[in-house]
């Protein structure tokens, strides 16, 4: 069985989201994604819509996802490739380079992003109606 892993905060689901996560599915058997607790994302100096509990119930009903699990720190990422048996680490491409670290432990994989979409541009699109 093949494990992949990705990461992300998750808000606002839209059509990009399913595309990462339907194409990072394809690479293996099994799709772990993490995604930022609310206080993950307040060290980052992000604020998202949906509380974390909320996003983990949408992201639990997409058929591509198998397993969700809690991105509290930046440092895990090891942990967590170890601790699940992790094959490929996938990341949107805007995040070249920045996991290669991860190649120690498994395959890291940059998939495209879908053009014209994105949750910042949501909510910048929002915000002006």
């Amino acid at each position: 069985m093949k494990t992949v892993l990705t990461y992300g905060t998750f808000d606002l689901l839209h059509v990009g989201h399913i595309n990462l996560l339907r194409r990072a599915k394809a690479l293996g058997d099994k799709l772990i994604v993490a995604i930022s607790t609310d206080e993950f994302n307040a060290i980052k100096h992000k604020q998202a819509y949906y509380p974390f509990e909320q996003r983990k119930a949408i992201l639990e009903a997409i058929r591509y996802v198998d397993l969700v699990i809690p991105e509290e720190s930046w440092e895990q990422k090891v942990h967590d490739v170890q601790q699940y048996n992790v094959d490929t680490f996938v990341m949107g491409h805007d995040w070249e380079g920045e996991f290669d670290f991860l190649k120690d432990y498994c395959e890291v994989i940059y998939l495209p992003r879908t053009e014209g979409i994105s949750t910042t541009k949501v909510k910048s699109d929002l915000s002006e109606h």
